[in-house]
């Protein structure tokens, strides 16, 4: 018996106290090597076609090695160490050349047009039926037709871009982490709540030293920037995140610039070598939208509705800053700290006070409260091993007490883990012979850890982080898809990915759900109505310059990934273009922000970031058929279960079983409209 817990069957849950780096490359390449096995077998000419016969084989083995690899990737992502990450990438080659290996597999892709042109496949369910057309598409999109020096060159590409994305992230991450300032005069912090305070004085001394420990994590970062009067703190943390991994920071070997060449310049090949003008082209081939010029002009559209409401914004920050906070020049360190006083001056409250109410457990009591209204599911403590102390495991059931899936939870920020918020599966649903296979599910946050004996504390933005995190949660819990390779993240397309994360996020402007998840930190009190209608009021503050900075995003990705490689002049030259066609906000010339943009080039939204906007016309649109629900009924409770039951065998239930606009067209009745996403922004009658 292996004492490997990598190689656990996959019907067991992962001893993750177990897991070693040490496990790692012998786990990985033992599975490879079953799995390499099997492809071969299906793939002899003399295998009958089957869904039996070449499938399930290969399945059964495969979900072990990507299980076992997804465990690795997740550890290497939360719990860092040089171990950890020497382990995981002496594996990445390896996944890597496997990969690429069955993507180019001229047999095992004959066996499957085989299977397509069979008389077995008209009786197949739908679901399988897709499952093949999808996997016939991606073994072309993989290379499989090419042939000699262009297949060879293509194997290469894909190590090279996968061993580019991993440095591009340890890099990000590195650059973090060896950053710090300390500050020894305690005038220096002022307006910063105490919570920071503390957490700052605790690093200094844990580093053994005097005085105050400044970080670029976000639980540090962000109130730095929104509450320290301190003009130049502002300045050097800003100095400090703006130059992450970049050539503007002090440590050259953590400088992304050639990274983000390499990739671009591959990416580019890899499109041509399959024949597509450019990689914005190639990966809209797994996409809602039709084309480039389809997306670009969807964005510019919302770039028009937006740019007077932005303008006017700015515009007023200024005028504020100049009047009440004696700043005439408005830099981009003063961006945040004038937002909000101004949002406290117009709406009398402050972020600060409104997070005194959200203590972590009363918002996850919350959050479960939204899925057991909407799904009518359960949420309760697993007692299964964790990686660190921080993380809690929840089993998912449903009023029959059946478990549909377990959730980790891993919600605090911490040395050796990436920043971000994020999702991802350790397995999938799948209907065995005898049994049905639960989801395992990870969601990870960043937030501010708790101190001493009292409970963390969320600012409204991190509730909303969590109930949009808890969205990709729930897409891949709530499944009924019995075939792995029809998941929602294995088959629903990357620019409807979001649409239940950013549905979830709805709620949080709901008064009933805001009552049920808050209690005041000391008194235990509700979150009292009167500022809740002042977070309401604010809700859309300044929406047009947030909004035009996503479309900024989202249109640099597009445009760079329309090129043929780009130098790092060229690509910061581009985002200076992109700027001045939809920006009001523009950093200083030294600022690196694509050095920084793990979405882009090591989080898999390369050509794709484009799907946070798509996806939120998607989603507004969902949530507004809750709305219509309770004006109907005359009250304004969204929460409603018969809606609810529908998004759920709609939308979450079906995953990738079927294109995502039929899954969005079977809940709403018609084709999408960008009505309710600009009537949510404030933006309806802004031309």
């Amino acid at each position: 018996m292996t004492t490997n817990p990598l190689l656990a069957p996959v019907a067991d849950l992962i001893d993750y106290a177990a897991v070693r780096p040490e496990h790692i490359l012998p786990a990985v390449s033992e599975l490879i090597d079953q799995t390499r096995l099997a492809v071969e077998q299906v793939a002899q000419p003399t295998q009958t076609a089957t869904w039996a016969t070449i499938i399930e084989p290969v399945q059964d083995v495969s979900e072990r090695l990507w299980r076992a690899w997804s465990v690795a990737g997740h550890l290497n992502a939360v719990v860092n160490t040089p171990e950890l990450r020497a382990a995981y990438n002496s594996g990445l080659p390896l996944i890597t050349e496997f990969s690429t290996w069955v993507g180019l597999h001229a047999g095992l892709y004959a066996q499957y047009k085989r299977l397509k042109d069979s008389p077995e496949f008209a009786q197949l369910p739908a679901v399988r039926q897709r499952i093949i057309e999808l996997a016939l598409r991606d073994f072309r999109l993989s290379g499989v037709e090419l042939e000699g020096i262009a297949r060879d060159r293509y194997a290469v590409i894909s190590d090279q871009q996968a061993q580019a994305s991993q440095k591009f992230s340890e890099n990000a991450l590195d650059s973090v982490d060896q950053w710090s300032l300390l500050v020894t005069d305690e005038n220096r912090l002022t307006g910063l709540p105490a919570d920071v305070v503390q957490a700052a004085q605790d690093a200094a001394t844990a580093n053994q030293q005097h005085g105050w420990q400044f970080s670029l994590k976000m639980p540090c970062y962000i109130p730095v920037m929104q509450y320290a009067t301190d003009r130049e703190l502002r300045r050097e943390l800003y100095t400090g995140y703006a130059t992450i991994a970049s050539d503007q920071a002090n440590k050259p070997e953590l400088d992304n610039s050639a990274l983000i060449e390499q990739l671009l310049a591959l990416r580019a090949e890899e499109a041509h070598l399959l024949g597509y003008k450019n990689f914005a082209e190639l990966r809209l081939e797994t996409r809602m939208a039709d084309n480039a010029d389809q997306v670009l002009d969807f964005l510019r559209e919302l770039a028009q509705k937006a740019k007077t409401s932005g303008q006017r914004d700015l515009t007023e920050l200024r005028e504020f800053a100049n009047q009440h906070l004696n700043i005439s020049d408005l830099q981009p360190w003063d961006v945040a700290f004038a937002s909000e006083r101004l949002r406290e001056q117009r709406y009398a409250y402050s972020e600060e006070e409104v997070k005194q109410y959200f203590t972590e457990p009363q918002v996850l009591d919350g959050l479960f409260h939204v899925a057991r209204s909407l799904f009518k599911v359960d949420l309760t403590p697993a007692n299964i091993p964790v990686w660190h102390t921080d993380v809690r495991p929840y089993s998912i059931s449903n009023q029959q007490g059946q478990v549909l899936g377990h959730l980790y939870l891993d919600l605090y920020a911490r040395q050796g883990k990436q920043s971000g918020a994020w999702v991802d599966s350790e397995r999938n649903r799948r209907k065995l012979p005898s049994s049905v296979q639960t989801p395992v599910v990870y969601l990870t946050c960043n937030f501010t850890p708790p101190q001493g004996d009292k409970p963390a504390l969320l600012t409204h933005d991190d509730v909303i982080t969590l109930f949009h995190e808890s969205g990709h949660a729930l897409h891949a819990l709530l499944s009924k898809v019995d075939d792995p390779g029809a998941s929602a993240f294995s088959a629903v397309e990357w620019d409807a990915i979001e649409l239940p994360s950013q549905f979830m996020e709805n709620f949080c402007w709901e008064w009933s759900v805001v009552q049920a998840m808050s209690a005041h930190i000391d008194t235990g009190a509700q979150l009292p109505k009167t500022l809740f209608d002042k977070m309401v009021a604010a809700r859309n503050f300044q929406s047009g310059m947030q909004m035009l900075r996503q479309l900024e995003f989202s249109l640099f990705d597009m445009s760079i990934h329309q090129q043929a490689g780009m130098s790092i002049s060229d690509v910061m030259n581009t985002l200076d273009q992109v700027r001045q066609e939809v920006a009001v906000l523009f950093p200083p010339a030294w600022h690196r922000f694509p050095h920084n943009f793990s979405h882009l080039f090591a989080g898999g939204y390369g050509a794709g970031y484009y799907s946070y906007k798509w996806a939120e016309v998607l989603s507004a649109d969902a949530y507004a058929a809750f709305e219509e629900q309770a004006e109907a009924l005359g009250n304004d409770d969204t929460l409603d279960p018969v809606t609810g039951q529908r998004f759920m065998d709609e939308i979450l239930a079906v995953g990738g079983s079927r294109p995502a606009a039929d899954s969005f067209r079977a809940f709403r009745g018609r084709d999408p409209s960008i009505d309710a996403l600009l009537r949510h922004n404030g933006l309806a009658t802004v031309n």
